[in-house]
């Protein structure tokens, strides 16, 4: 799979955070910084376009300059590059995510192994950290639990580890859902059922908790569905936006019948809790 490398420069380090909002709206799947002001982000060379890059410039040009550069990544060295640049991640001292060739480190409550393959939620980003943080003060034991926009399936697999006994992991795209099939084996997670695809694959089925890191059009388009295989008295955290879109995400959900719990915020991200 060929992937592309964007390169943007911004002028200070809040609106690298920003930018990477509206890249993933463009289906830009993968960031990092190189610097506070440089920003990586990676999307399937089939689907960039610089007219689109163009048209986002423009559209920031008052509130978020920046430049940019690109460059098409070869095969054999893309996810490496990816991998040099993977650090691990420790979560309020409990939950510690790392690539299986990092160090184990002593008195954590969760241990997950990840293996970096671009695909989103290494829990280096804000969103997947924060729905993590949320997971830890959540009880799972012997819950059924629905990850959509799975990633790595990092948060499905803390699941998991913290006793849900049933657990989906569902992913629209063919690299998050290949990796969470590795990551899950990796994890001894088996009891994870994952699919490839979308909202639409929600049928009938229950769940306790809902976790949805995706973004916020997605997440206002698909709460319908979330909402009717939510079980009375269960809980949808919902993340992958900004503060500033805490109200449209709030407004929405209490139109479909649920009721706000609390939000948390990490570096202008947040993410939403609400209970049904």
């Amino acid at each position: 799979m060929k992937y592309t490398e964007l390169t943007c420069v911004v002028n200070k380090e809040d609106d690298s955070d920003i930018l990477v909002a509206f890249l993933a709206e463009l289906d830009y799947e993968s960031f990092m910084n190189e610097e506070p002001t440089v920003l990586k982000a990676y999307v399937k060379t089939e689907l960039f376009s610089e007219e689109a890059i163009v048209d986002l410039k423009e559209q920031l040009k008052d509130t978020i300059p920046f430049s940019y550069t690109y460059i098409d990544c070869p095969d054999e060295d893309w996810n490496e590059k990816w991998e040099e640049n993977y650090e691990p991640v420790l979560v309020d001292n409990k939950c510690y995510v790392h690539a299986p060739f990092h160090k184990n480190i002593e008195g954590v409550d969760y241990d997950i192994v990840i293996q970096p393959k671009m695909s989103f939620g290494t829990a280096h980003h804000e969103t997947t950290y924060q729905i993590i943080s949320e997971l830890l003060n959540i009880d799972c034991k012997d819950k059924a639990v629905l990850d959509m926009g799975c990633g790595t399936g990092v948060l499905a697999i803390l699941a998991v580890k913290k006793g849900a006994t049933k657990v989906w992991a569902i992913d629209n795209d063919e690299w998050a859902y290949e990796n969470t099939l590795e990551n899950v084996q990796r994890n001894n997670a088996d009891i994870i059922e994952t699919f490839l695809g979308d909202a639409a694959l929600l049928k009938d089925i229950k769940f306790d908790i809902i976790i949805a890191n995706i973004n916020r059009n997605i997440l206002l388009e698909d709460m319908p569905q979330y909402v009717n295989v939510l079980e009375k008295g269960g809980i949808l955290i919902m993340s992958g936006f900004y503060d500033f879109d805490v109200e449209a995400i709030k407004e929405c959900a209490l139109k479909n019948g649920l009721t706000f719990d609390h939000v948390i915020n990490r570096n202008n991200w947040a993410a939403a809790s609400f209970k049904y």
